[in-house]
This record gives C-alpha cells, structure tokens and sequence, in this order.
C-alpha cells in the first residue's frame, strides 16, 4: 500500500466521523442514524458514491439544519472527504465507507430524505449494466430509502447515463421526474447547483462538456 493511502487509512480508522469495518457504529447504524451519530431529528441526505466528499462537505456547509453522508468504498477518498469536513468544524457531516452494492445494510426504509448521485460512473457497456447507479435495481432500493416525498438528485456530464436514467427513472413506479436539464449550467435550475462543484467537474466543464442534471421525487 502506497505511504498516501495507507496515511489516509489510518486516518479514517481515527476519525470519529467516518463509519467504516471495524468501528462499533458499523453494525449497528442502520436505521439509527440520526439516534447514534447526529444525536437529532434533522433531515437526512446521503450523497452516494461521494468520492473525496467535496460535495457533501458543500452541501454540509451550507445547509447546517440538514445532515449528510457521503458514501464511498475507497478509503483515502473517504479520508479526503473526513478531513475536509473536521476542518471546518462540520458536525452533520458524516461518511461511511461501504459499497453502494451493500447500502440496504446501513439505511433503514424512510431513513433518508434526498439521495445524490454526482458524477457517477456512467458505466457504457452493456455487460456493466448491473453496476450504473440508476438502474432499475439501485432506483427500486432508493425508493425504499427515502420518506414519502423524498428526493433523487443527479449531475452527470455523461450523455449516455442522464439519456439512461431519464429512461429508467421514467419506468420506474415510485419516481417522478420533477424537471431535468441538459446544460444546468444554462439553465434556470442552475441554483440548484448550490455554487458547489467538484473537482472533476471542473475539469469537465473546461473540456466542453456540459453539466446534465435530473431532479425527481418519490411517489
């Protein structure tokens, strides 16, 4: 293991806000979020796939009457994200380093009020369908995520995947799509961008891409 992320491992092992193998709150956090970590009744948002956490520590940091947690499998990128947030002295921000593929373990039916998904994979081949975060599979798990009315949110630069999941989010029984643009940038849903963007899209938006977002709610 490269020095980098063997420090950010043990970091993460340290840190009292990531969730990870190993730690008591692990086995025990499904559903209880708000009673074992947050210690409140304020709404919940996990950002799944978060990658350094720019965007949930964004989010954390400009609506403190909310919770979030941002999800990821890698640990130096969870310990990025870790950093970030006890830097600024964010204490509903939390983060839990676990496959998406095993979320049904660490979210309880209701539990969460919003679901975002930014910049995931896009996942093109065909044969790698399994692993798109929106289909039908992971979009039936959200549902039972979310409270009644909760929200689904997301920002791809991927043509392919915001085509995709405009298609399978309008099969789906519990989703109805709210609005959705193919240039947030230009558009009248841009504050909802909340003036917090990731790393990786900047880069993206400098090479040209334009930012797609879909917003939808469950039924």
């Amino acid at each position: 293991m490269a020095r980098r992320k063997l420090h950010h491992y043990q970091f993460s092992e340290q840190a009292e806000n990531v969730v990870q193998a190993g730690k008591p709150l692990y086995s025990e956090i499904k559903g209880n979020w708000n009673k074992l970590y947050f210690n409140n009744e304020s709404p919940i948002v996990a950002e799944l796939a978060c990658g350094k956490g720019e965007y949930t520590v964004g989010l954390g940091k400009k609506f403190p009457e909310k919770n979030f947690i941002g999800v990821d499998i890698k640990g130096d990128r969870i310990a990025r994200g870790s950093a970030l947030a006890t830097e600024q002295n964010l204490t509903n921000v939390a983060f839990l380093r676990a496959g998406i593929q095993y979320s049904e373990e660490f979210f309880g039916n209701g539990e969460l009020s919003e679901i975002w998904l930014i910049h995931p994979d896009p996942q093109v081949r065909d044969r790698n369908e399994k692993y798109r975060l929106t289909n039908p599979t992971f979009l039936a798990r959200y549902a039972a995520f979310l409270k009644e009315g909760g929200m689904f949110f997301l920002k791809t630069d991927s043509d392919f995947l915001y085509d995709y999941t405009l298609q399978t989010l309008g099969e789906a029984p519990n989703f109805r799509i709210i609005e959705h643009t193919y240039d947030l940038y230009q558009s009248h849903l841009l504050d909802e961008h909340h003036g917090v963007r990731t790393h990786y899209e900047g880069i993206f938006t400098a090479k040209g891409y334009t930012i797609k977002y879909i917003k939808a709610q469950l039924v």
